[in-house]
């Protein structure tokens, strides 16, 4: 099956699609997490059963998004070893302690509340529940901080030196953690969980809607995600603007390759479509608006671009797959602005609930925040190529001297057992949103104060 390929192109091939497995599920539970914790502290500010529903509903779904995820991030963690040896050994004094981190403050955060978020709401006082509730979600936020630090200081490397044995060591653990790239790439994928969850919880109440429009808790789930998406999905943008700018001070041949920038010009072109030709230097059957991209780089229309003839070949990125994710992931975006601003108009005139062809609409971008993740991680990984870490680590030379038919070999397991294991989680969480969130019941132990009479139902219904 693997004939024509080596051993380097399969070991990024596998990374390629553990991570991209693994970063639908973290990107989902920070979202849920703080929705969960939007949730709980409007019911116990307002007393309205149908946001203890909704927490009941989502809580079940967020724990198993959570279990997927943290199992498929163990996963990568190995690969570290196995297949990329080289990188671990010389980058190891960096991102060992970063990764360290990550676990010794977010992952043991998470892992202390998690159980009393989710088996404790008769054990313990609402009050203290809610905070438990709040450290989960304030866990995955700081795991975002640390992955997102490894991952940018890989981008935009700070703070370091290189010893005698060609390790990269750390002078500035603050340049390091707070490198030039991360401020704007943490806030980017922030907001992108957050939307993506805003997509889905707004789907799930969409669905409802279509079946029963007087349906409470679905309408308060629909209200909620639209509010989310006319407010959060403009900040995107701009965050994303400011995003791109720093790529373009920092990874220049990144940008020239999600612009199709083949050549460096003033009045640069923005391509909305078109196909990059690497051979030619060329984009070919291009619909372009002249000056645009050098307005929104540069923010003046008469502004140079530079574009990938100032780097060597060797030097370029798979333009082609870096120029179609990126306009993937904007699309997506200005789908989610459309969806917003569509939403607002609808609240305005009072129907927000009763156009179809909205809610039809929502059910449809359901799924389109994980799309423009993976996109996004892929205009991100792939236009860092042929980098691991920029301008310092090729990725050639960063793999481990293993035989081909041993990464083949765990490839195929890794294929068959993520399709078996995580599409029936996925089918799981599917069934859990398909069930009508009205139906929802709230047990009286989950109404007063706990009795042991209460502590023991709820211990026969765990």
């Amino acid at each position: 099956m693997f004939e024509s390929f080596d051993a380097l192109f399969l070991a990024r091939f596998q990374f390629a699609f553990t991570i991209a497995f693994h970063i639908i599920f973290p990107a989902f539970t920070i979202g849920v997490a703080s929705y969960l914790a939007v949730l709980e502290g409007l019911f116990l500010k307002t007393r309205n059963p149908v946001y203890q529903k909704l927490f009941r509903y989502w809580v079940k779904i967020f724990a198993v998004a959570f279990g997927m995820g943290v199992v498929s991030g163990i996963v990568m963690s190995y690969q570290f070893g196995t297949n990329w040896s080289v990188f671990s050994d010389k980058a190891g004094p960096v991102i060992g302690p970063l990764m360290g981190y990550e676990v010794l403050t977010a992952f043991f955060l998470e892992a202390g509340f998690l159980g009393v978020m989710l088996f404790g709401m008769n054990k313990v006082g609402e009050k203290l529940h809610f905070f438990a509730t709040l450290m989960v979600a304030v866990g995955t936020a700081i795991s975002a901080f640390w992955i997102l630090s490894v991952n940018s200081w890989m981008q935009t490397p700070a703070g370091y030196a290189m010893n005698d044995v060609g390790q990269f060591v750390v002078t500035d653990w603050f340049e390091v953690v707070f490198n030039p790239s991360f401020p704007y790439r943490l806030a980017h994928m922030l907001l992108a969980a957050y939307l993506t969850v805003a997509f889905v919880v707004g789907a799930v109440g969409a669905w409802h809607l279509l079946k029963d429009k007087t349906n409470a808790a679905a309408r308060k789930m629909f209200s909620m995600a639209m509010w989310m998406a006319l407010i959060v999905a403009p900040l995107q943008v701009l965050v994303g603007d400011f995003h791109g700018l720093n790529t373009q001070e920092y990874q220049p041949a990144k940008v020239a390759a999600m612009e199709g920038h083949f050549d460096t010009e003033a009045r640069a072109p923005l391509y909305l479509f078109g196909l990059p030709n690497e051979e030619t230097a060329e984009v070919d059957y291009a619909l372009k608006v002249p000056g645009l991209a050098s307005l929104i780089l540069k923010h003046d229309i008469n502004a140079e671009v530079t574009g990938l003839d100032q780097f060597p070949r060797e030097d370029w990125p798979p333009v082609a797959i870096v120029f179609w994710s990126f306009r993937i992931m904007v699309g997506i975006g200005l789908l989610m602005v459309l969806a917003g601003l569509w939403s607002g108009l609808q609240r305005l005139r009072g129907k927000l609930y009763d156009n179809s062809l909205l809610l039809r609409f929502s059910l449809f971008m359901g799924p389109m925040g994980f799309v423009a993740v993976i996109a996004g991680w892929i205009v991100t990984e792939v236009g860092r190529q042929p980098w691991v870490i920029q301008g310092l680590l090729r990725t050639a030379d960063a793999a481990s001297p293993i035989d081909k038919a041993g990464v083949a070999g765990s490839l195929i397991a890794f294929i068959v057992v993520y399709f078996l294991v995580f599409g029936a989680g996925t089918f799981y969480i599917l069934r859990k949103m398909a069930a009508d969130p009205a139906k929802v019941t709230i047990p009286d132990y989950a109404k007063h104060k706990p009795t042991m009479a209460a502590e023991r139902i709820y211990d026969e219904e765990a």
